[in-house]
């Protein structure tokens, strides 16, 4: 398995100081992963306690070896990130004053060949980021018809010639079923346009990133975390989330638009306290990594980081979703 290295860490652990410095903190890592910024978070700060979350059984117990140096500092939770109210109930926790969200795919799901999440790869074309649950990408492909399957090409892989992947998956999986990525790879480059082979790397990767957030029910389940964790935080308490392409990124800049926004009619000299915003953002729009770690880590090329800090309580019993 390939190095590790945790994007934008330095960044975010600087983000998120101010509300974890305190003492009795607690934080979640929604994305634990490898557990690199579990780690990182737990090291910077030595009295914190760090809710760790992930759904991937084998990321629980890679990490769980890595953080057993911070004993009952650090407590792993297999759940997926938009469960943190139900993961919270059950740990008898209130409120927690940092979230930290690494979305998309882990380095170890890409790096483990037999996932099936690298197109670059032969494998079983699984992709499931649990694979106790759910379907395959495989199943998606050989079931879906073709309108599904265009839309989610279309819709989750930004893909221009989704139609035609889609009606060329369908009349081929008549005669085989689709098992491997190897083929799925041969069959999108023979189905779209020669001149498009050229261009914007390897013309899979948006197909294996539609299948992939189909799969995992990444996007819903980005539109449930991001107001499960605001919520969840204490005033003065700070998330920092890490997207990796614009579908994501926009769930997340909207739900922090939305607190960030007085609710005021315009006009009003004085604003009452319960319409003022309730989210202060902490980026200007979306920062990225720098070419020095972009140079040591590529993954990072594509990272795209947001944060904000609860500045009171809102009103209403729940925060409004990002949809």
């Amino acid at each position: 398995m390939a190095q590790h290295i945790p994007v934008m860490l330095t960044r975010c652990l600087d983000l998120l100081a101010p509300a974890l410095e305190r003492p009795g903190a607690v934080a979640i890592d929604g994305t634990l992963g490898l557990g690199g910024h579990s780690e990182a978070l737990l090291t910077r700060f030595p009295e914190l306690e760090l809710i760790a979350i992930d759904r991937d059984p084998r990321a629980l117990e890679l990490s769980g070896e890595r953080l057993k140096p911070f004993g009952a500092r650090a407590h792993l939770v297999h759940a997926v990130y938009d469960e943190i109210p139900e993961v919270l109930e059950r740990l008898g926790v209130p409120r927690v004053h940092g979230v930290l969200f690494d979305l998309g795919v882990s380095s170890m799901q890409l790096d483990e060949a037999d996932r099936g999440f690298a197109y670059a790869q032969d494998a079983p074309l699984d992709m499931r980021m649990d694979p106790t649950r759910g379907m395959s990408a495989a199943e998606v492909l050989n079931s879906y018809d073709k309108r599904e399957l265009t839309r989610i090409l279309r819709d989750y892989g930004e893909e221009r010639f989704a139609s035609r992947i889609a009606d060329r998956v369908v009349r081929e999986r008549d005669a085989e079923p689709f098992t491997r990525s190897a083929r799925l790879v041969e069959l999108v480059r023979e189905a779209i346009p020669a001149p498009a082979r050229r261009t914007g790397g390897n013309p899979a990767k948006r197909t294996f990133q539609a299948l992939r957030i189909e799969v995992n029910g990444e996007l819903e389940a980005v539109r449930g975390a991001i107001p499960a964790a605001l919520e969840a935080l204490d005033v003065g308490g700070r998330i920092a989330v890490l997207a990796y392409h614009s579908l994501e990124d926009r769930i997340v800049k909207r739900a922090f638009a939305a607190g960030a926004t007085s609710t005021a009619p315009p006009g009003l000299p004085i604003v009452p306290e319960d319409q003022k915003p309730w989210l202060k953002l902490l980026t200007r729009g979306s920062e990225g990594a720098d070419e020095t770690e972009i140079a040591e880590n590529p993954r990072a090329a594509s990272a795209r980081l947001r944060a904000a800090e609860v500045v009171r309580r809102p009103r209403t019993a729940r925060v409004k979703g990002a949809r």
